[in-house]
């Protein structure tokens, strides 16, 4: 894994690359993380993980956390945002899809400069946000 990260220069990586790393991330997180509370199905583990990987619950959990970034995070959340999308999820509005897109590129961000304690740091706020989200009945 080693090799394939150091070929990645972070001065030139599209946000789309680093939203679409994110997003596997993020992923595998949700994952591991509902594999060690629950011993369900491995479809019902997946229809639990969409509450917590879905644009609309990124959205939420970036709109939860942004006070709480560094000046460089919100700018790496502000480029994924920002950037073009061409393809938006028809269960998802526009505005949210980006702030998604922004939430996984910064995930994708702390995961390729290995900064790991505050991508988890990051990871179980938005874990602890969706399931406030879920419990209010949201």
């Amino acid at each position: 894994m080693e090799e394939y990260i150091k070929n990645i220069d972070l001065q030139k990586v599209s946000m789309q690359t680093l939203a679409f790393i994110g997003d596997a991330v993020h992923n595998l997180y949700i994952k591991m993380y509902l594999s060690s509370i629950s011993n369900e199905k491995t479809g019902k583990l997946h229809v639990e993980s969409i509450k917590y990987i879905s644009a609309a619950g990124q959205a939420k959990v970036i709109d939860n956390i942004l006070n709480d970034l560094s000046e460089e995070e919100i700018n790496i959340y502000k480029r994924g945002r920002n950037t073009n999308i061409q393809n938006v999820s028809k269960n998802v509005d526009v505005v949210r899809y980006k702030k998604a897109t922004g939430f996984e590129a910064l995930i994708g961000y702390l995961y390729l400069t290995k900064n790991i304690n505050r991508l988890e740091e990051i990871i179980k706020k938005s874990i602890e946000i969706t399931n406030m989200e879920v419990s209010n009945g949201r």
